[in-house]
Parts: structure tokens; C-alpha cells; sequence
């Protein structure tokens, strides 16, 4: 049978874990979701799938990602939405890399899951996992269109002087060393929502993810055109875990005194520093609470993290050459009212007027501003999985 218009399965798959959703690509309306954790564990696997608000949950071993896929099918079968009945117009996988190979939103052959088998070295810990999802996804539905919609893609924009590092010739022909950018499904989706309730395509928008994961990203006129992360999600605003900016020189100078290699470096920076190096903690709401507790450490860390999102805004601005409209994204962005009366009452400078009221009580899409702010700036909760969906329709529904 063929599928109701516009239903899309979306399949994220990390090194242990996948997550899913059926969605109605046009309404957004999830029709199920489901999490399947602890893949090749031991312990064995968690399956929950939901429908209708109801969590129907299995345990048992998971041991790789294609039974893992089995497990979701047979989750469809049990539980609803029956996918044999009515299989999904397309399948859509989020991607870590795309590279240089890949600007858009990609249907899957063997060709494309060469190219994202031949970017690994670009995201070791992430394109296996990735390419692990869409291929057991190909098995377990081999007559459904099938697409992989790439991280970086959205920033495929940049200009080459936003991309470009300083490095040798060698390096950036050779081994591929420039700006890539992340988050960039997420940066799409939140700033088209912000040209959709302003009304306007032709916006100069700074986006702010703010996660575990931390990026900002300049967009002029529905592009990206400058972004925080780098070749790596290492680059840019303070993070969970990763430091962020630093000098680069910092580790040549802990190999020689402390004697670090590259491994023990690479440990450091991405999963020791950030949030939880200054503090201890990575998560942002037990750092807050410490700080309305009058722990000055705590305190002092968010302080890093506003003086570089303000940072980061200010420079943004002046890439742009104008600014119409701010949006906080992810979980501290859409949920930490705080930090956005942190970083918006340093924007006076840019024309920004907060509305105090309607910050501390956004808990959902929400503009932030008064009206006689020259800047606009919202809360727009990011819905990565319903932008794969409609990337996957649109591409679906071209010649």
C-alpha cells in the first residue's frame, strides 16, 4: 500500500543508541517516536515506543544496530502505526559530516554511502554510527526512498573567506582543513521559523543552539554565512564538555610540560573542559542552581559563557552588516531565561530592548522583545527531526 502524503520516518542512529519519529511533515504532528538505548551492550538493550502519549517499553540484548532496526519495525507492528499497512513516504538519517561531497540533502545509493564511508576521518566518532543507522534502515526498508541529510550541509553557504584557516597549502588542499560547521539542521530549521513569524525572507539572523553542544550561526537572507564550529564541533562558544575557543597553542604547551599526547589532549578538550572543567558539572541547570546558591565558581562559569555568546553576537553583526532578529535554540536556549536576560540586556548596544516579562515566561516559541526594539529576539524551540522530514519530502518531490 502506499503511504498517506507526507509521512516521513526519521532514524538518528549514535554509536549505541538510535532514536526515531514517524511525523506528518506538513502539520509536524509526531504520530510516534520511540528510543532504543545500550546497542551491543552486555547489560542488554532499552526500547521504548510511543504512540498516542502512551510508552510501551521492552528490554532485552540489542547487539547491533540491524537488530536494532528490527526492534523499531517490530515496535511499529505491535504498537502502531502499522508500516506495513502504510509505509512511510521516505526515510530520512541525520549525518555528522557531509564534507565538501555533499551541500544538500542526499538520496541514498551506494555511491552516497561510499562518500560518507570515505569522510569518517573527518568524524570518526560520528559518521560510523551514522552510516551503521542508514544501512540496517536500507535493509529494513528496501522499497522505500531513502535519504541522508548532512549536519554541515546548511553551511555549505559560507563564503571562503568565513572557511578558510590560515594553515599551509598542504593541509587545506590534502587534508581537507577548513571550516565545515555543525548544528546546521538545526540552524535551517530555527531560522526559517524566525523569517516565518517575522514575515520577511530577506533577515539578518544570528542563531544561538545552546545544548550540551554550543554553536552560533549568522544567516543573511536564509544562508548561513558564518558559524562557530570549525573542522570539528570544538571551535566556538563554551560547551557541556569542550572548551570551546582557546589558543592553539595551549596543547603544544601541556605536551611539553606535562608530557600529554595527542590522545590524552584530544580527551582534555573535548570531553573534560568546558562546563564541567570549570565547574565540575556539565550540566547548565545544576551550574544555575549553584550560582543562586551563591557558589562563585558556578557564577563565574556562566560568566565565561555570556561574555562569549555576547562576543560571538557582536562580531556576527558586524559580518552581517546589520542585525533584524536573535533566536535561542536547545536546551539551556529554549528553557534558561536567565541566560537570555544575560546576553540580550549586553545587546542595548545593537538595539536590543528585552521584555522582561515575556523572557521569564517563555516555555515555548516566543518573542523576547518590546516593540520599540530595533532587534527582535525570540525563543524557538529547534525540531531537528521535522526539518530532515521536510528535506527528505522536498527532495523527494523534485524532477
Amino acid at each position: 500500500m502506499t503511504s498517506p502524503d507526507g509521512r516521513v520516518l526519521v532514524v538518528n542512529a549514535g554509536s549505541s543508541s538510535v532514536k526515531y519519529q514517524l511525523l506528518q511533515s506538513d502539520s509536524g504532528e509526531v504520530l510516534a517516536k520511540g528510543l532504543i538505548e545500550q546497542i551491543g551492550e552486555s547489560s542488554g538493550g532499552k526500547h521504548r515506543h510511543t504512540v498516542a502519549g502512551t510508552d510501551n517499553t521492552r528490554t532485552g540484548e540489542i547487539g547491533d544496530m540491524t537488530t536494532a532496526l528490527a526492534s523499531m519495525a517490530a515496535a511499529f507492528a505491535d504498537f502502531g502505526p502499522d508500516l506495513d499497512a502504510e509505509p512511510p513516504m521516505a526515510v530520512g538519517g541525520g549525518v555528522v559530516h557531509g564534507g565538501t561531497r555533499f551541500s544538500a540533502t542526499t538520496r541514498i545509493t551506494a555511491a552516497t554511502t561510499d562518500a560518507i564511508r570515505d569522510l569518517i576521518p573527518l568524524a570518526p566518532l560520528h559518521n560510523p554510527a551514522n552510516l551503521a543507522g542508514i544501512e540496517a534502515a536500507l535493509a529494513q526498508f528496501p522499497d522505500v526512498p531513502q535519504f541522508a541529510v548532512f549536519d554541515t550541509a546548511f553551511h555549505s553557504t559560507l563564503p571562503a573567506a568565513a572557511y578558510t584557516y590560515a594553515v599551509p597549502k598542504v593541509w587545506r588542499e590534502d587534508y581537507h582543513v577548513r571550516r565545515y560547521g555543525f548544528h546546521g539542521t538545526s540552524h535551517h530549521y530555527v531560522s526559517a521559523r524566525v523569517s516565518a513569524l517575522m514575515g520577511r525572507a530577506d533577515l539578518a539572523t544570528i542563531v544561538l543552539h545552546l545544548g550540551n553542544g554550543c554553536s552560533a550561526c549568522a544567516v543573511l537572507d536564509g544562508e548561513s554565512v558564518e558559524t562557530s564550529m570549525g573542522m570539528t564541533p570544538l571551535e566556538g562558544l563554551v560547551m557541556g564538555t569542550r572548551c570551546g575557543d582557546i589558543d592553539p597553542a595551549v596543547p603544544f604547551h601541556l605536551a611539553r610540560t606535562e608530557g600529554l599526547d595527542v590522545d590524552q589532549l584530544d580527551t582534555a578538550l573535548n570531553k573534560q573542559s568546558g562546563l564541567l572543567g570549570l565547574t565540575g558539572d556539565n550540566d547548565f541547570r545544576t551550574i544555575a542552581e549553584r550560582a543562586a546558591a551563591g557558589d562563585r565558581e558556578a557564577q563565574a562559569a556562566i560568566d565565561v559563557v555570556v561574555h562569549r555568546l555576547v562576543k560571538y553576537v557582536g562580531a556576527y553583526a558586524a559580518v552581517l552588516g546589520r542585525l533584524d532578529a536573535i533566536a535561542f535554540a536547545g536546551g539551556i536556549g529554549e528553557h534558561n531565561a536567565a541566560l537570555r536576560a544575560a546576553v540580550l540586556g549586553r545587546l542595548g548596544i545593537l538595539g536590543v530592548e528585552v521584555d522582561a516579562a515575556a523572557n521569564e515566561g517563555a516555555d515555548a516559541e516566543a518573542l523576547l522583545t518590546t516593540p520599540a526594539s530595533r532587534v527582535a529576539a525570540f525563543v524557538i524551540p529547534t525540531n531537528e527531526e521535522l526539518q530532515i522530514a521536510r528535506e527528505c519530502l522536498e527532495h523527494l518531490e523534485r524532477p
